[in-house]
């Protein structure tokens, strides 16, 4: 059984860990409900009905708390993170990974992220020296992201570099066509996403 700590080093006791666990859940929908305005801990304090000082005690500050959202979210990720079936066409490799990106978007946990992330400082440096912590779950995530890729094309002859920029474009370009849908657009969304499982399949194959 994991052993799970305060913010002081000490054990969290049976009450500890469900106020945790409870802090946790009412900060991601905290994050998921509302927009970059919403990654407060003023908010997620009143949200839980709590006082500052326990967050204090469990987190230690804000950086902590974030860190420990982007951590219980992993955790809690659910299913469409499973391993990518090992289909022996290239193609289907390509659909099923954007098929399992689209899927998380509107997921409460991804949208918490990304809610945190466009509130958090764009220069790495600046993140990484105001919220530490948050940085290094942030990254973490970063390299099971590359694991995930790496597995999700395991045993077929693909371009390694190719790959790495691949892993790089997805996710941005997912968010972007998923935006595109919540616009007034006239554009098919569904066509887009054939075209850019297209478009990475011939820039792998090739």
């Amino acid at each position: 059984m994991t052993v799970v700590l305060s913010a002081k080093g000490t054990r969290l006791n049976r009450r500890g860990l469900e106020t945790r666990r409870q802090l946790l859940r009412e900060a991601l929908y905290c994050l998921a409900e509302g927009g970059p305005e919403s990654a407060s801990a003023n908010a997620v304090v009143k949200r839980a009905g709590v006082t500052w000082g326990t967050i204090q005690h469990q987190f230690g500050d804000v950086d902590g708390l974030w860190a420990a959202v982007l951590e219980y979210v992993a955790e809690h990720r659910g299913p469409a993170f499973e391993e990518i079936p090992a289909q022996p066409d290239l193609g289907d490799r390509v659909q099923a990974v954007i098929d399992m990106l689209w899927a998380t978007l509107e997921m409460p946990g991804s949208v918490a992220i990304y809610n945190l992330r466009d509130s958090l400082p764009r220069q790495r440096h600046q993140l990484e020296s105001s919220f530490p912590r948050t940085a290094q779950a942030i990254a973490r995530w970063d390299s099971e992201w590359t694991a995930i890729c790496e597995r999700s094309f395991g045993g077929l002859d693909v371009d390694h570099d190719k790959l790495m920029r691949v892993r790089t474009l997805l996710p941005g370009a997912i968010r972007g066509v998923h935006n595109e849908r919540n616009f007034s657009s006239y554009i098919d969304t569904d066509e887009a996403r054939r075209g850019l499982i297209d478009a990475i399949t011939a820039y792998l194959r090739a």
